[in-house]
């Protein structure tokens, strides 16, 4: 057995030397990302890919980069170097790309003087789409009474829960999740979870960041890493498990972040 005052170290990804993503089954394409604000160099030479039909969690400590690669990928920023591929769109040269994904941020933000079924209504008219709605989480969280009270007055759970039903509601091919659970009680975060990988089952292709890693041992196929702005490691959540010789996901990443600092 492993000594927990010696964690095994997986050695990180070599930033000089990006992998060029040729894959078919990838719904999003990232190769040789690079992006500073200012003097803090936030993504260094990132290159990886997320699956289709698959859950690929980002994760890293604070700081690390995953904030920055999300917003690149929603072309919410704009990267210094690199290219993005998403469903087949250049990032930068076609936002048409964005009507296939679902994102629900960590918090959600809507006009605090609309009623939850307002709100509802604005974003099915912004998109314009005569697709099937997917409401599912609507009934699920039992969230429907509460459409009719102005956002102001909800709670943070029920927003977060609005906030959910926003991210499936146009059935997209890729939901890029920041935190899902953040804010619900246990139930409600058992409904997401459950919905999160039934997605995946249909078809569905998932991102997301958490710090529960118990969460991602529950979701992930597959983890990318970062740290400082590099990818420390990128493949299936089992491969970064057997490589550290930590059963537990928690201690993996441990490993990674000690090798990362040394």
């Amino acid at each position: 057995m492993t000594s927990p005052e010696r964690l095994p170290v997986v050695p990180p990804v070599a930033p000089t030397t990006p992998r060029l993503v040729t894959s078919t089954a990838a719904i999003v394409e990232v190769t040789d990302l690079g992006k500073s604000f200012g003097g803090l160099m936030a993504l260094d030479g990132v290159s990886t890919s997320f699956g289709v039909a698959r859950i690929t969690a980002v994760v890293g400590p604070n700081a690390a980069g995953k904030s920055t690669l999300i917003k690149t990928i929603l072309g919410l920023v704009r990267p210094d170097r690199g290219r993005i591929i998403v469903n087949g769109h250049v990032v930068t040269q076609d936002w048409d790309y964005r009507r296939g994904i679902g994102y629900m941020p960590q918090a959600g933000h809507f006009p605090e003087n609309l009623t939850g079924r307002e709100v509802l209504s604005m974003l099915k008219h912004l998109r314009g789409s005569s697709a099937e709605l997917d409401e599912e989480l609507l009934d699920a969280f039992a969230l429907r009474p509460e459409l009719g009270k102005q956002v102001r007055t909800l709670s943070g759970g029920t927003r977060q829960k609005l906030n959910a039903v926003i991210a499936f509601l146009f059935r997209p091919a890729l939901l890029i999740l920041d935190e899902p659970t953040a804010g619900l009680d246990p139930v409600a975060s058992g409904i997401i979870k459950d919905k999160i990988l039934r997605c995946r089952e249909s078809g569905t292709s998932v991102v997301l960041t958490s710090h529960i890693m118990s969460e991602i041992e529950e979701l992930a196929d597959s983890v990318v890493f970062l740290l400082e702005g590099r990818v420390r490691f990128d493949g299936p959540r089992l491969e970064l498990q057997r490589l550290t010789g930590h059963q537990s996901l928690e201690r993996a990443i441990a490993a990674l972040m000690q090798g990362g600092a040394s």
